[in-house]
């Protein structure tokens, strides 16, 4: 029961609530079970009260003895103290009084090594409360058994992965317990449980939505939405006060944005998850972006190159200044392009910095910088800053303002080799887009090597491939690149438990480069445009989205009704 049992069985007997005779008998009875002490061996006994001995010693040591039967704690109070500190101490946090000092309940009064421990860690005052034992670690168990039961899952992900472990149904029973609440540790469990599924279905982000009656779960997969069986409407407020502990949000705040991070390893994978909070008219809706790192290791033919793009574009890549542009909407793959084009020219002769919002991957041997606008540490200052230190490489997050695109202009002019990314429908639109932020057209045609425009579209699952007829509707919207489909067999996934029935299984990219050759500099420095300079182009022989696309539906990658989703405004 506590640390040093003889000077606890000393203040027993001078307080008269053992005799000699029932500490002899005590004493005898460890010697038949090392493990034992003989304060516990008095207690196994009924020689004493565990209650009587905590009244003692808090008497002798001036702390206050508390009962924890039903105690409630607030989430924000456990996540003070990690699963292991708890477990391995034998100590609860319980509440902070009005001095802001955190209260914990613990068994044994005499342990200061753990409270000492416990202070330095958290930078802050520790007051100890007594209570029985078995109370104590009743409490551990119940507000820390989220952790015990993720470390349980983590190990049994590869039967996650081999379809033995069936985490919907074990979500099921928890949403049809009608007794779960608020307080209970099942919401614990829950919130877990939403994360791996969305894990084990590859899902790119969580989307966690409050409705008028009802609380979404839907997870983007192969970037499409997909909607589960959602919690009950009552636990909306609990799930969502869970996740912004775990990203270490504030939880009392509910009129403004926030972000925050959970980071996870999951059978030796690290995963970030990324979480954005928005304030709804039916309360706090939350998205978790789930950041794998092993994406760091894609090399280019892995996102979906041909040999013919992977050539030109690496040629690119390997130039010595300029700007490389990567351009697409949101969720088009364009960070985890340039983490990859990072990691391909990442050698020790060549010091590469990027300005990042967040920093999503931390790549080994490269200097990432986080921007912080809280103090005015935006992606212009950094940049400014980091040009002091004479990189050869730098990659800025995104270019979103003229002074910005000024310093990245100047930085390729200076012989740098900078990437960036734009939000444009297509490569050529990158350059109007660019002026029409304040860059001067000869900056522009000066500084920039070339721009790359992609899409990302599903691969066919592999398990339920079969081979069709292109239909007369796809060859009529397909127009001209529609005859190359006519007389060819095109494939098509059929569906299966693999592919949760959706006939796709993973994402590969569509590409459009376009190189800034004299012709196209000339357009530029006359402000031609993006039609004029699209023209030119094409005439140059760059490959649209939809072309690139038309070749993969032909190599057997995806299908045409993908390639009309995500190429539906390209002018051909």
């Amino acid at each position: 029961m506590t640390s040093n049992d003889e000077y606890v069985l000393q203040i027993l007997q001078e307080n008269a609530l053992v005799g000699s005779d029932q500490v002899e008998h005590a004493r005898n009875m460890t010697m038949n079970d090392p493990s034992l002490s003989v304060v516990d061996a008095l207690l196994d006994s009924g020689a004493i009260a565990e209650v009587d001995v905590l009244c003692t010693l808090g008497e002798q040591f001036g702390m206050k003895v508390v009962s924890l039967d039903e105690f409630e704690i607030k989430p924000e109070i456990v996540e003070l103290i990690t699963a292991e500190t708890a477990h391995s101490n034998h100590i609860i946090p319980l509440y902070e009084d009005e001095n802001s000092t955190l209260i914990v309940g613990i068994s044994d009064p005499l342990d200061y090594a753990s409270l000492d421990n416990l202070r330095y860690k958290l930078k802050r005052e520790i007051e100890a409360v007594l209570a029985v034992r078995k109370e104590v670690l009743a409490l551990i168990e119940r507000y820390y058994q989220m952790d015990s039961t993720m470390d349980t899952m983590l190990d049994q992900i590869s039967e996650v992965e081999d379809g033995t472990v069936d985490i919907s149904s074990n979500m099921a029973n928890i949403l049809d317990d009608e007794t779960t609440s608020e307080t209970d540790a099942p919401i614990i469990k829950l919130c877990s449980l939403i994360i791996m599924e969305g894990y084990k279905n590859n899902a790119s982000d969580i989307h966690l939505e409050p409705l008028e009656k009802r609380f979404r779960v839907r997870y983007r997969i192969d970037g499409v939405l997909h909607e589960v069986d959602s919690p009950p409407k009552r636990l909306q407020s609990a799930i969502i006060s869970r996740m912004k502990i775990m990203a270490q949000m504030k939880i009392s705040e509910k009129r403004t944005p926030q972000d925050g991070r959970i980071q996870v390893n999951i059978g030796g994978r690290e995963l970030d998850l990324r979480v954005s909070t928005i304030p709804t008219e039916h309360g706090e809706s939350i998205v978790m972006r789930i950041l794998d790192k092993q994406n760091l290791a894609l090399g280019l033919p892995q996102l979906g190159f041909f040999s013919d793009d992977q050539k030109t574009f690496e040629s690119l890549i390997n130039l010595s200044d300029g700007i490389i542009l990567v351009t697409g909407p949101t969720g088009s793959g364009k960070t985890t392009t340039l983490y990859a084009c990072l990691g391909q020219i990442n050698k020790p002769d060549r010091k590469i910095i990027t300005v990042e919002d967040p920093v999503e991957y931390q790549m080994s041997g490269i200097n990432q910088v986080q921007v912080e606008k809280d103090i005015n540490f935006t992606f212009s200052a950094a940049l400014r800053s980091i040009l002091r230190q004479a990189p050869n490489i730098v990659m800025i997050g995104e270019i979103r303002d003229p002074e910005t695109a000024s310093i990245a202009t100047e930085a390729a002019l200076t012989g740098h080799l900078v990437f960036s990314t734009l939000h444009t429908n297509d490569a050529p639109s990158a350059v109007t887009r660019l002026l029409d932020i304040g860059v001067k057209p000869f900056l522009v045609a000066s500084s920039v090597r070339a721009i790359m425009a992609q899409r990302l579209v599903r691969n066919i699952c592999p398990q339920c491939k079969e081979e069709i007829a292109p239909s007369q509707s796809d060859l009529s919207f397909l127009g001209s690149l529609g005859a190359s489909l006519a007389e060819t067999p095109i494939y098509k996934g059929r569906g299966c438990s693999k592919c949760s029935l959706t006939g796709y299984k993973g994402r590969k990219g569509l590409f459009e480069i376009f190189r800034i050759t004299d012709e196209v500099q000339h357009l530029i420095f006359s402000k031609q445009s993006a039609i004029e300079l699209r023209a030119k182009a094409r005439e140059n022989g760059m490959r649209t989205l939809r072309e690139d696309g038309v070749r993969k539906v032909l190599a057997g990658i995806t299908t045409v009704e993908e390639v009309m989703r995500v190429t539906m405004g390209d002018l051909n």
